[in-house]
């Protein structure tokens, strides 16, 4: 796919869709931010907006990056609407091309899977360098499909914790792997389906 085509595709699923209301955090973020100290971070692929606008609910300044301007409008809106303006920066960003200035203190990405042309190991190394020290990365992909999912190949290989860590190949002395793991949850999809679905959860943080 181009950057033409991959634009289109996700600018689609979120048109098609209606714009949501309140957008929930995913759990895996709030279970890892919950006692931090808030600072500037950053939401990679940031969808409906539910974890950029729980940040900033927790004081935090938030870069809000996605390829859909569907989908970054929609955001703006949402925090406009909910007070939190002044603390979301919503950016239309092609993750494929280019990666959101500036340093952090956490960088969260979400399912950042996609049909299109996406070096996932490079948009994650860079998001590592991006951290400052002390800051931490939290990936959090998907290890089975939902009966809801874009994705139904039976053949997918959703690769472990470790595997993303291994393809990111960050040197041990400047960063640390504080969590890698696979928990279980119950989802709730569109129409209020639910389903038993697997997370493979990777914490880095930024020693030096």
């Amino acid at each position: 796919m181009t950057t033409t085509d991959a634009v289109a595709f996700w600018d689609g699923v979120y048109a098609a869709r209606p714009a949501a209301g309140d957008p929930q955090p995913n759990v895996r973020l709030t279970e890892t931010v919950t006692g931090l100290p808030a600072g500037d971070a950053l939401d990679l692929g940031c969808g409906d907006g539910g974890d950029a606008l729980w940040l900033a609910g927790q004081g935090w300044q938030i870069t809000a990056a996605d390829i859909s301007a569907v989908a970054v409008e929609r955001l703006a809106a949402l925090a406009r609407a909910h007070g939190l303006g002044d603390r979301v920066t919503a950016v239309r960003h092609d993750l494929h091309t280019s990666f959101p200035p500036g340093g952090f203190d956490l960088i969260c990405a979400h399912y950042l899977h996609t049909p299109c042309d996406l070096d996932r190991a490079t948009v994650l190394r860079s998001a590592a360098y991006a951290l400052r020290p002390g800051g931490r990365l939290l990936v959090v992909d998907h290890g089975s499909a939902a009966p809801w999912s874009w994705n139904q190949d039976p053949d997918t290989h959703y690769p472990s914790p470790r595997e993303v860590a291994a393809g990111i190949d960050l040197a041990p002395e400047a960063w640390t792997v504080e969590r890698a793991d696979s928990p279980r949850r119950i989802a709730t999809g569109p129409g209020g389906r639910t389903a038993e679905v697997i997370d493979h959860v990777l914490l880095i943080r930024r020693t030096a």
